[in-house]
């Protein structure tokens, strides 16, 4: 139900591990394959078994304060509400306090079990969205269709600075794109029935209604709260960023900026008040958290960097749960501009990375197995797609993709023209011209730094000149402001994308999505992804099935970005928590209320 998430921490590693990644030295675990390249052996998925839930014995406590870390390099934005905020931290500080309307299954389908229930009705084009009868915001106002078309009035509305609004989603809902335009002053295609019942009016079924996307927003907004305040200036209102209201279990009592955020149990959540009566939720470095896990601080750690997970797997007092990664990281290619007015993405012929061969030669250049074994501890491993393994049937697991070939990059190249002229050791353009590539990376993590450099020397081996943008790493909020505006001295760049509850990659890969950062646009890419979702989609799973191996096709042929790799998730537990059982989209079926404690502080045994 989650938009993007970005890549915020990278775990940590020494160089000289580096330096053995993809230097065809005899100790790195390559394979020769054949053709004078090193191509590293197969890696299948994650070096540990899963681990899905976590329950220790003993008696729980009444209440008690839940401590958990969340592990970023960068303060947190602090965009507290599903409408503004914007990166994979402020989505797991919100998740406490929020939830989407609905809850999925195992296959990522709406049930009737969450905050609201859906009807779809193909024949009349129409989806109804029906609320709980006892579902009420933390400070006791009920939540009403009002509050679901408010938050369709903000999204939608001109003035919005949200990442949320996306006018071919959104768009199929009638009268939102003449709302958004300024041409009306309602969305007529929204329709309130009762104070706890709404119908949409769609443009167009499709499949993605199943998900609970396909046009309407699944969030509510409290209209009681927010009313008053104009839509441009809601992002930096206090009511967004200190004192957000929500119907999840908690209830966000303090914020200091950047660094950390208390709750306390939410009263009138319609679950059942939480059984604990606080979280407090702490920023904590990536430098710093394995002596603070040593230390026994917290009881949860969100964003656990890898690298360390030998030296606290089996570290006394905890235990790890594990869900698999719902993200993947990437290689993106500035290809073009955002064009506001027509809320568009424009390729530009003309950049430096258009060709796709040279892109391509790009992908086959790294060594994604051998990175996820010696920097992750075997918690991810080469991805062949941007469709996750955890989407059943739709994941092609026969899908080549990129894997590491370098000897194939620097056929690519030679056949693409892309030749050393001037022997020194890079290729020109086959213009001739200088080629400098400048990468941009966030500072994230010490492993920041030397996977910075792995890449540089990757590229360096099949003759590209690949430099850091600026020379340097980049401070997390800059990277992300950066690529967001199109700055044009970035070529390429290094992120994560979080796939959440839907397997339709058009929030990344769509014409019309701001969060599509490449900025690639295509007829033939618009129609592969129009037919993921079209009314024969919904009634054909075979057909639907086959649209997306022929758009993981078409994106290896067209490649806008480079998916890198796929992750297991690993969370450490402190044996004070019961009932812990992380789901691939936490706020989903995690059921914060019924989690427990056994003592009054993180145990050391």
């Amino acid at each position: 139900m989650k938009g993007k998430k970005w890549l915020l921490g990278l775990a940590t590693i020494s160089a000289l591990a580096l330096a053995a990644c993809g230097n065809g030295g005899s100790d790195n675990g390559f394979a020769d394959n054949g053709n004078g390249g090193q191509q590293a052996e197969k890696v299948s998925g994650p070096a540990i078994d899963e681990h899905p839930e976590v329950t220790n014995d003993g008696e729980p406590i009444k209440g008690g304060t839940l401590k958990v870390a969340l592990v970023a390099d960068s303060p947190f934005q602090g965009l507290l509400s599903p409408a503004f905020e914007g990166d994979n931290i402020d989505d797991q500080i919100v998740s406490f306090e929020t939830e989407p309307l609905f809850y999925t299954d195992n296959e990522y389908k709406v049930t009737d079990e969450g905050a609201a229930t859906q009807e779809i009705d193909e024949e009349n084009k129409t989806v109804t969205y029906k609320l709980r009868d006892n579902l009420k915001w933390s400070d006791g106002e009920p939540v009403t269709a009002d509050d679901v078309i408010f938050a369709h009035e903000v999204v939608a509305s001109p003035d919005y600075t949200g990442l949320r609004y996306d006018s071919e989603k959104m768009g199929n809902i009638q009268g939102v794109k003449e709302y958004h335009d300024g041409k009306a002053d309602h969305i007529s295609g929204i329709e309130k029935i009762d104070d706890k019942t709404l119908a949409f009016h769609l443009n167009n079924m499709n499949v993605d209604l199943e998900y609970g996307f396909g046009g309407p927003f699944s969030y509510a907004l409290p209209k009681h709260q927010l009313k008053d305040i104009p839509v441009k200036d809601m992002e930096s209102s206090p009511e967004i960023r200190q004192h957000p209201i929500g119907f999840g279990p908690f209830e966000i009592t303090q914020v200091v900026d950047g660094e950390s955020v208390e709750y306390k149990a939410n009263e009138y959540y319609y679950g059942g008040r939480p059984k604990i009566d606080k979280i407090e939720l702490t920023r904590v470095p990536s430098s710093g958290i394995l002596a603070a896990v040593q230390n026994h601080q917290y009881d949860l750690v969100f964003n656990m960097p890898s690298n360390s997970f030998d030296q606290w797997k089996e570290l006394p007092g905890y235990q790890y749960a594990t869900k698999p990664g719902h993200s993947y990281s990437y290689m993106g290619f500035k290809l073009g501009k955002w064009d506001k007015e027509k809320g568009e993405n424009v390729p530009d012929p003309n950049m430096k990375m258009s060709d796709p061969k040279l892109r391509q030669a790009m992908g086959y250049a790294l060594d994604n197995d051998t990175v996820g074994t010696r920097f992750y501890q075997g918690l991810s491993w080469n991805a062949n797609s941007r469709i996750v393994p955890d989407f059943n049937g739709i994941w092609d697991p026969e899908q080549e993709g990129f894997y590491y070939d370098p000897e194939k990059s620097k056929k690519i190249l030679d056949d693409a023209g892309y030749k050393d002229t001037d022997n020194d050791s890079f290729r020109e353009t086959p213009e001739g011209k200088q080629l400098v590539i400048n990468m941009a990376l966030p500072d994230s993590g010490e492993t920041a730094e030397p996977l910075a450099q792995y890449y540089k020397q990757a590229f360096e081996q099949i003759g590209l000149n690949a430099q850091l943008l600026d020379g340097r790493l980049q401070e997390g909020n800059n990277f992300y402001d950066r690529i967001q505006k199109d700055d044009p001295e970035i070529d390429v760049y290094f992120a994560a994308w979080g796939t959440a509850s839907n397997p339709r990659p058009d929030g990344l890969a769509g014409r019309h999505s701001f969060m599509n950062y490449t900025r690639f646009a295509s007829e033939e890419n618009d129609r592969l992804l129009d037919a993921m979702a079209d009314e024969k989609s919904l009634e054909d799973e075979n057909y639907y099935k086959q649209q997306f191996k022929d758009w993981q096709q078409y994106i290896v042929d067209e490649p806008t970005e480079i998916p890198l790799r796929f992750s297991l998730e690993v969370t450490p537990v402190n044996n004070r928590v019961k009932k812990y059982s992380p789901s691939p989209d936490d706020t989903q079926r995690t059921h914060w209320n019924e989690l427990e404690l056994t003592a009054d502080a993180p145990k050391a045994e």
